[in-house]
């Protein structure tokens, strides 16, 4: 009988901009966890929407890390170079009849959504077409269900009924336009639950709330939920730490390892740092990028913002300050909630 695996955990910016608090929190609280649980952190560039990338980010978020005293394992993985795993996972769900294409612009679908989730309009199924076969409980490929879940709260995950609901796949598909299609997953699945290390129980339901979601887009990109299921696996990582921003976003996840039969991680989502008009602070006017050239005052302040205990001396560099955070890191004292807001004035030192 085998021991669990070794704790292998990541972080996974976007390079449309500097590293600001936000981000800092994010880092700060998964290199903690994993260097005090004797684990290996790695790092990845999330580069797959390449319109939106900001050019020289990427290089310097990597600085902004080194400068704060964040020290990886192994090399930087970079998701624009992983073209051809995503469409080899995206060929697998195909396979098993577990997509189709879609022809509906942004607009098409907010004109006939009949229900609005916490992420816009619900997809209505315009392009699904009725099942032709009864969908396999597990899909080739898949681990059994639910050894693939991590916890015991998903026993409300029960074989997916194969009937479509009535506003599906009856007649009212559009014209797929060459080349102008995007993929999308059916989802037909009850309500998944997991249990989060900080959130605590996290339930959703894909149906009601987000509906048959995009792998592929039209314009041929790969969407992120797809993209970051097949890294993780790809890269060996056991526990995720990262902003509650993604915590609706975990079923998603969960439901594509199972499908693709991939390993589930442990999840644990930090609160956001919003400012005081609770935005989030990477996009409040308020917000600056993080310092690399003074890093102590966020790096205190993003420690204190996960109301992590005090330091027993006040560092004078980032080393200095990681050895005493990771002997104290504890992350049973990050707050159980989504956001904490007036961080804008937290870290500057305003409070």
């Amino acid at each position: 009988m085998t021991g669990p695996l070794p704790y292998r955990g990541r972080f996974a910016p976007s390079p449309t901009g500097p590293l600001h608090f936000g981000s800092l929190v994010a880092a700060l609280g998964s290199y903690a966890e994993a260097r005090a649980r004797g684990g290996e952190w790695l790092v990845r560039m999330e580069d797959l929407d390449q319109p939106r990338e900001v050019p020289g980010a990427a290089a310097g978020i990597l600085r902004t890390l080194e400068a704060f005293g964040f020290a990886w394992d192994g090399g930087i993985l970079y998701q624009s170079h992983r073209g051809a795993a995503y469409a080899a996972a995206l060929a697998q769900l195909q396979a098993s009849g577990l997509t189709f294409p879609c022809g509906c612009s942004r607009r098409e679908i907010a004109v006939a959504a009949s229900a609005v989730g916490p992420e816009g309009p619900i997809y209505p199924g315009t392009c699904r077409p009725p099942p032709a076969w009864d969908p396999p409980i597990d899909p080739p490929g898949a681990s059994p269900m639910p050894d693939t879940w991590p916890v015991a709260a998903l026993e409300t995950v029960h074989p997916p009924s194969p009937q479509p609901s009535p506003a599906r796949g009856e007649g009212a598909r559009l014209p797929v336009r060459s080349g102008q299609a995007a993929i999308r997953l059916r989802v037909e699945i009850p309500p998944i639950a997991f249990h989060d290390r900080v959130q605590g129980l996290v339930s959703q339901d894909l149906v009601a709330e987000v509906g048959d979601f995009v792998l592929r887009r039209a314009d041929g990109l790969f969407a992120y939920q797809l993209a970051v299921v097949v890294d993780d696996a790809f890269q060996g990582i056991t526990d995720i730490v990262r902003g509650a921003d993604l915590t609706r976003s975990t079923p998603r996840q969960m439901l594509l390892q199972r499908l693709l039969g991939l390993p589930t991680p442990t999840y644990a989502h930090l609160p956001l740092a919003r400012d005081r008009w609770g935005r989030k602070l990477s996009k409040s006017d308020a917000a600056a990028p993080v310092n690399p050239r003074d890093p102590l005052p966020a790096l205190l302040q993003a420690w204190a913002f996960l109301c992590q205990s005090a330091l027993a001396e006040r560092p004078d560099t980032p080393a200095a300050f990681w050895a005493q955070a990771l002997t104290r890191w504890d992350l049973s004292r990050v707050p159980q909630c989504a956001q904490i807001p007036g961080a804008d004035e937290v870290w500057r030192g305003k409070t």
